[in-house]
């Protein structure tokens, strides 16, 4: 599967009423802990390529947060599910489309203990609290991430490149409507980012 997204820094307030202007339906929301690791054999950072566990916990409710990371009154609407995804190379100059393969796990300590075993090592941890909705066929994420603020993503599943472009440029038009610039758009990952705010302290 190839996954087109495009990414922007925005406020999520103001862009849920829009999406609820736009007629989008509002299909879930969650809290994540994505835990990325090393791998032995060569460089992600390198080669622009990802692996992670993720442990989600769907939410009643949406992303606002209070002293708990959570929106006050917000809980857990079921059992957390794991998953284990690769993510490879940036594939368009013009969004933050990749190859994605994703499975899920059904122990998060197995999982963990495979990996380790293959000599896969812990990296670093992106937490986050997601709010889903759909519209004219993309799946619009709000996310508010620990450490770094709010951001927009807007994506769409496609089963070739050659459908890379055309779906990019839809994904814009969208982000258009919702009031955001895509020129604004980041196409480095949140693990990136944190990972370049950590380095930054450090020279600070």
């Amino acid at each position: 599967m190839i996954e087109v997204e495009i990414k922007v820094p925005a406020d999520v307030d103001a862009v849920r009423d829009r999406l609820r202007d736009a007629g989008a339906e509002r299909v879930g929301a969650s809290r994540q802990r994505d835990d990325y690791y090393d791998a032995p054999h060569r460089d992600f950072a390198e080669t622009d390529e990802a692996l992670r566990v993720r442990r989600e916990t769907p939410l009643a409710d949406g992303i606002g947060s209070d002293d708990a990371g959570v929106k006050s009154g917000a809980t857990p609407s079921s059992a957390e599910t794991t998953k284990i995804t690769y993510k490879g190379p940036l594939l368009d100059e013009g969004s933050k489309t990749r190859a994605e393969h994703e499975t899920e796990v059904t122990d998060v300590e197995a999982a963990a203990g495979i990996l380790s075993g293959l000599g896969f090592e812990p990296a670093a941890a992106v937490k986050k609290r997601r709010e889903f909705w759909t519209v004219d066929g993309f799946t619009v994420t709000l996310d508010a991430v620990d450490g770094l603020g709010e951001f927009v993503e807007i994506e769409r599943a496609v089963a070739d490149e050659s459908a890379i472009e055309a779906v990019r440029n839809d994904a814009l038009d969208v982000l258009d409507r919702l009031g955001l610039d895509g020129d604004e758009q980041v196409r480095t990952s949140y693990l990136g980012l944190l990972l370049a705010d950590e380095d930054a302290d450090g020279t600070s």
